[in-house]
């Protein structure tokens, strides 16, 4: 491993703390180090007090910090001296102890100190650097990895038995720290935790943990066990669909909540679940405790999800026999599925979950392998895990955390998503939570936006076969489809009926019916398979109940659409999926209306271009986010007991009422 440290870099950032700053970001870089929020940094640094009297604080990241992005505000300034005085008492409970780091942190704005605040307030450096490094971890998680660790550092480290993170924690590194270091002392393990680093100066601390980490990669390096070869394997051609959806929905019923569920089926992901020691090596736990609350189950591999949640249960009771049941449990549904076919699956209340999941398993895997290659990988005990899992701070955290969005852990497939109505249904699916794929001819709907949760795929969804390679790509990114948006249409220009060509007419029928024919066939499994029921909601037009001259293949595949619907809401009804029309009428921010087109529409009705606009009996303007909302609405709760329903959304029309 290289450092990062750059003089010219260095130089930008000001002050010990600014110096604290860059070197956090330079840890935070490295995901072999730090992922998602994980690890630690903090410097002591004196400043005087309102009353002019020298004091030192401790600068210690916030909880939830991201090392990479973190700045000057990312760090909680302490009164170290109180702190101290807490390392003391010989009980303290971990909701006491962080009540009090609140209490005497001196910014109120500050976010709040890390659980790790008083771990980093006992040691005596001025510069502390905490990371989860792989190489560490690896070789901590073999067997003999205490040994192993002695081996490599010899007494230039201390090295501290697990004890779960928090007061116990901190009181245990006061008491041994100072018996067990000297003088070139220059970092500490905590088995099964990870690796400190200690130093005088931001680049001294930092450049020790480089040093630490490097050390670990050569004694990996040394056994055959940093580079990990892998047989190079190709996803069949098998759709994976349908059993993707079923999994997601028999997880999704044991947490009480729709999941997000990620298929990775790269090369790397098929050969790990290969393995022949698969399930010696990955039903043992994570790699460290701080794992499980970000992955919050340990993986699953070929097991019924029922069967699974029982043997949770009895777990639980195994290692708690006399707890009182936590106020808030945690689902028993997995985080990782390892499946022969489907690969690594990861599963979140939102794709973004799901990603962080399945970053950390990903370094899991390599932790994983590498300590299988110096004996054996070797976890924590199930009762520790349980114990982290249902620790004090974690419940206290989920019972913070909130109420879900509207749409977490659902899934959405929108067509004509890259502009108009489609664009602002993507917006507002977005905005309450639900993961979106996007289809349309557009290929820059592949680059809009960049998020986890949104998939855009350029689609022609007359071309039946590649609209079915779209359906899979969507499902194999988020595991399922809850809700469907029909809005994808072709409106041409205006033509008589003598004058309509029956190429043109059926160029506007592929479009507006067959294609909409195709989705609802190809998606009714998975829409059956939503755990909250699936949804359809599309995109009508006021020319169904009130079409004008000129129009008649797009009156008559709009109203085409409406009857297909009505049909399978019929049909559809007793697997919980139901259908819904919007009828949207003057909707003039779409690429159908340039500047030019309405300004001449308007002059032919004698009218401003506002005019025009408002040309209903409310005298409003209809909005494509106008549409999308509704749209998004229907969708939710509130329209629960609703099927087979046409709502028009244009400001009133005298025609249609």
């Amino acid at each position: 491993m290289n450092s990062l440290w750059n003089d010219t870099e260095a130089r930008t950032f000001e002050g010990e703390l600014g110096q604290r700053v860059y070197s956090s970001q330079l840890l935070g870089r490295d995901p072999s180090l730090v992922l998602h929020g994980g690890g630690n940094t903090s410097v002591k640094l004196e400043a005087p007090n309102l009353f002019g009297e020298n004091e030192t604080l401790l600068y210690v990241k916030g909880s939830g910090a991201d090392l990479e992005h973190i700045d000057a505000n990312g760090f909680a300034p302490v009164r170290l001296a109180p702190l101290l005085r807490l390392a003391t008492l010989p009980a303290l409970s971990d909701p006491e102890m962080v009540n009090q780091l609140r209490a005497y942190t001196t910014r109120a704005e500050a976010p709040a100190p890390s659980v790790e605040t008083l771990l980093h307030a006992v040691l005596p450096h001025r510069y502390v650097d905490h990371t989860h490094a792989d190489a560490v971890l690896a070789v901590m998680n073999s067997r003999d990895g205490a040994a192993r660790l002695r081996e490599i550092y010899g007494d230039s480290v201390v090295i501290i038995p697990y004890v779960m993170p928090g007061f116990d924690l901190a009181r245990l590194v006061a008491e041994r720290y100072p018996a067990e270091s000297h003088a070139k002392t220059i970092g500490m393990i905590l088995l099964h935790h990870g690796v400190f680093s200690f130093g005088q100066s931001a680049r001294e601390s930092y450049e020790r943990m480089i040093d630490l980490v490097t050390r670990a990669e050569d004694y990996l390096a040394r056994h055959n066990a940093w580079t990990i070869a892998l047989p190079a394997l190709t996803p069949g051609p098998v759709p994976l669909r349908h059993d993707l959806a079923q999994l997601r929905q028999q997880l999704s019923r044991i947490a009480g909540c729709p999941l997000i569920c990620t298929a990775h089926t790269d090369s790397r992901s098929l050969a790990f679940v290969r393995r022949d020691d698969l399930v010696r090596l990955t039903q043992q736990g994570p790699v460290t405790p701080d794992h499980v609350i970000r992955t919050r189950r340990v993986p699953m591999l070929g097991r019924d999800a029922q069967v699974y949640a029982e043997d949770y249960r009895q777990a639980f009771e195994a290692y708690h026999p006399t707890a009182r049941a936590p106020k808030v449990m945690l689902d028993p549904a997995p985080r990782v599925v390892l499946d022969l076919q489907l690969g690594v699956c990861t599963l979140g209340r939102s794709a973004r979950e799901a990603a962080i999941v399945h970053d950390i398993y990903s370094h899991t895997m390599d932790i994983q392998m590498r300590a299988a290659r110096l004996g054996g990988y070797q976890a924590l005990p199930p009762k520790d895990l349980f114990d982290m899992e249902y620790w004090d701070l974690e419940q206290a955290k989920l019972k913070k955390s909130g109420p879900p969005k509207l749409f977490a852990g659902e899934v959405v497939l929108v067509t004509g998503a890259a502009s108009g109505i489609g664009r602002a249904c993507v917006e507002a699916f977005l905005a309450r939570g639900a993961a979106v794929v996007g289809l349309d001819l557009d290929p820059g709907i592949t680059q809009q936006p960049r998020r986890p949760d949104f998939v855009g795929l350029q689609c022609d969804v007359t071309d039946t076969p590649r609209l079915v390679q779209a359906i899979e790509h969507g499902v194999r990114a988020f595991g399922g489809l809850d809700m469907l948006v029909l809005n994808a249409g072709l409106f041409p220009p205006g033509t008589r009926v003598e004058s309509l060509a029956t190429d043109d007419w059926h160029k506007v029928m592929r479009v507006n019916l067959d294609a909409n024919l195709a989705l609802l066939r190809e998606t009714h499994t998975l829409l059956k398979l939503a755990p909250n029921g699936g949804r359809v909601v599309a995109i009508g037009s006021k020319n169904v109940s009130a079409p004008g001259p000129g129009a008649a293949a797009y009156s008559a595949s709009k109203a085409a659409l409406q009857q297909l619907l009505r049909v399978a809401a019929l049909e559809w009804a007793g697997d919980g999926i139901r259908l819904n029309t919007l009828h949207p009428d003057a909707v003039f921010d779409t690429g159908l209306w340039t500047d030019e087109v309405l300004q001449a529409r308007a002059a032919h009705y004698g009218m401003s271009v506002d005019q025009y606009k408002r040309k209903n009996l409310l005298r409003t303007e209809i909005t494509s986010r106008d549409v999308a909302e509704l749209a998004a609405e229907l969708c939710g709760p509130l329209f629960a007991k609703t099927t087979g329903a046409q709502i028009p959304v244009d400001g009133g029309n005298d025609r249609v009422i």
